[in-house]
């Protein structure tokens, strides 16, 4: 039976930029063949950096890239599935 693609928003917040900004920019590379677009506002009152990306993929594969983005320290990683 063949998954069916879903249309999804991924709200990622990261803490660390150092630190974090290559594991981050790796895993979206891997997952690159799902995602549509991608925007990102680093928000230096708060001092966090702040990404949004639109993906076309089967729940599994945006639940792979989801838990991936969320295991780096200081990285949060949220997905809102919208059709």
């Amino acid at each position: 039976m063949e998954k069916e693609n879903r249309l999804a928003v991924v709200g990622i917040v990261v803490f660390n930029r150092e630190e974090s900004a290559k594991k981050v920019n790796d895993i979206l590379s891997l997952y690159g063949n799902l995602i549509v677009g991608r925007m990102g506002i680093p928000y230096k009152e708060k001092g966090v950096s702040i990404m949004s990306i639109i993906v076309d993929g089967t729940m599994d594969e945006i639940g792979a890239l989801t838990g991936k983005l969320g295991n780096i320290q200081g990285v949060k990683a949220k997905v809102a599935v919208t059709y």
